[in-house]
């Protein structure tokens, strides 16, 4: 379909779900283009962003985001946003003000402040000041947050609107007490004064659509938010029929909740039931108690244990994984995305990446695939590695990063398949950045300060539906079943759900495991099938 915007409303639940969204909206802004001679780009910006009006008449261009967070998990960052300030209002009576000394803002932040004040209110026709926007440009190629980023909006690049931003005050981010640890927590939490803030939030952002497609729905998968997300998931079924719900379950590494485990069983099997589809996005080996190393990418230095660079490098992934449905000409739709691999009830899926993907200059994408030999190209971004010899029931693969140019010479594309195509500088070691504006494109920062920047890489990820999540998710029943939830963790019971329900809950997961059975013969242990 070509000429149409497909709308999707993105809502972030969890902590770790706003360092992903806040690395993959930094993306999208980095990649809008304002040059009105130019090619519109492929992927079509307004299925994500929406065009508004401040007070003031500043037309503005912000997400269709709701983004769920606790109390203490802003800092720097206002609820309402700056961007549609009124200036002040006036009160009438007595007023009396409480002062406080805010939280200081990282080299970054400022950087940004100062380019924001230094565009205002432009005059018609007039350009922000280049020489600042140098500026930005060039500490960009220095900046090094790891050391200073606590939470999400440490490194928020745009502007968010005020009917983003919901936050859960009876809970605390940080400290011991009042915390959002447990799946049933989270379930409860969904109702009274909450669930109408996030209805009312609901109904301004779907209002405004015209063809509005679905929901992606970025979800912690270890703490009490898979409980909030289960009921969000739920509320979108019910309320908005036919449209496409693609979840997407993000668990850190390590694991830092003592539920994690329990939580993870449960919002798998409960948001994939309330979704079109289902899939967990993690650098971990798995979500049982001890899982294998996180995978190592042949290209990338990063560390594991730093949210701040697992999130940027799943925000990559993300954003290819998406492309499918936002796309501005021949796009497919969430529904069609959803049906072609949910079939027969396997509602869940698994992702894959190579970031970047090892494509050398004056190579084409058969011989980049021809060098990978036995061995795939992707690593596993689900916790769930690619079973040798098992069966793909289907999926959907997406390549990146190449802009303005083909794969095959379009001269050479009939007769010469292996035909090259630019690639740009070779690539080397590189270093999880900041993703955040830098002119149009993405900069990552190499290892050595000496060498220039890595302006662009090529990203090729796969969701796929196979028997590889069999084992997967019978490890992940598994590894619940047998824990001793009464004895181990009483207190997760006492707040819900009860325990009829979370073994009614564990068979089901059961259940869904089994629906990715081999019957070819090959690609599922013996083990497996006595386990049924």
């Amino acid at each position: 379909m070509t000429g149409v915007c497909r709308e999707v409303i993105t809502l972030q639940l969890g902590h770790y779900s706003n360092f992903v969204g806040t690395h993959w909206w930094n993306l999208q802004d980095a990649s809008l283009c304002y040059d009105p001679v130019s090619a519109p780009p492929e992927v079509q910006s307004d299925s994500v962003f929406r065009e508004g009006q401040t007070p003031g008449g500043s037309v503005t261009y912000t997400p269709r985001l709701i983004a769920m967070d606790l109390k203490g998990s802003l800092r720097t960052l206002r609820q309402e946003g700056s961007l549609y300030d009124p200036g002040g209002a006036s009160a009438a009576g007595s007023v009396t003000v409480h002062k406080h000394s805010p939280p200081e803002k990282n080299c970054f932040l400022e950087d940004l402040e100062k380019l924001d004040v230094s565009a205002g209110e432009p005059e018609p026709g007039s350009e922000p000041d280049p020489g600042l926007i140098l500026v930005l440009i060039w500490f960009q190629k220095n900046y090094r947050l790891e050391g200073s980023v606590t939470v999400w909006s440490d490194f928020l690049r745009l502007h968010l609107h005020p009917r983003s931003v919901v936050i859960m005050h009876q809970f605390n981010h940080d400290g011991e007490a009042h915390r959002l640890e447990t799946f049933g927590q989270g379930e409860s939490a969904l109702q009274g004064a909450l669930l109408d803030e996030l209805e009312d939030r609901l109904h301004f952002f779907v209002e405004e659509c015209d063809y509005l497609q679905g929901f992606q729905v970025l979800c912690d998968l270890e703490d009490g938010f898979a409980g909030l997300g289960s009921k969000v998931t739920e509320l979108l079924q019910d309320s908005y029929s036919g449209r496409g719900i693609l979840t997407w379950g993000l668990a850190p590494t390590p694991a830092r909740d003592r539920y994690h485990l329990l939580n993870a069983a449960l919002g798998t099997v409960n948001m994939a039931a309330h979704s079109s589809l289902f899939c967990p996005l993690t650098l971990r080996g798995g979500l049982s108690g001890r899982p294998p190393p996180p995978p190592l990418f042949p290209l990338l230095s990063y560390n594991p244990a730093l949210w701040y660079h697992s999130s940027a490098i799943l925000a990559l992934a993300l954003d290819a994984l998406t492309v499918p449905y936002r796309l501005r000409n021949n796009s497919a739709p969430m529904w069609q995305v959803a049906d072609s691999l949910a079939v027969a009830g396997r509602k869940v899926v698994a992702a894959y990446g190579a970031v970047p993907f090892p494509m050398m200059p004056g190579g084409s994408l058969p011989d980049a695939l021809s060098a990978c030999a036995a061995t795939l190209p992707w690593k596993p971004l689900s916790a769930c590695p690619e079973a040798a010899g098992g069966r793909c029931y289907g999926q959907w693969s997406t390549l990146r990063g190449y802009e303005g140019q083909k794969l095959i010479r379009s001269s050479a594309r009939r007769w010469m398949p292996r035909a090259s195509c630019a690639a740009g500088r070779p690539l080397q070691a590189v270093s999880v950045p900041v993703l955040c504006r830098c002119g149009r494109r993405l900069c990552l920062n190499r290892l050595s300060s000496a060498a220039p920047p890595v302006s662009s890489v090529p990203i090729l990820t796969s969701l796929q539906s196979g028997t590889a999540l069999r084992p997967f998710l019978s490890e992940l029943q598994r590894a619940a079943a047998t824990f001793d939830v009464r004895r181990r963790a009483p207190s997760f019971l006492s707040q819900g759900p009860e325990m009829a329900d979370y073994q009614e809950a564990l068979e089901e997961l059961r259940l869904l495991g089994r629906c990715y059975h081999d019957d070819s013969g090959g690609g599922t242990t013996s083990s497996e099938d006595d386990d049924d």
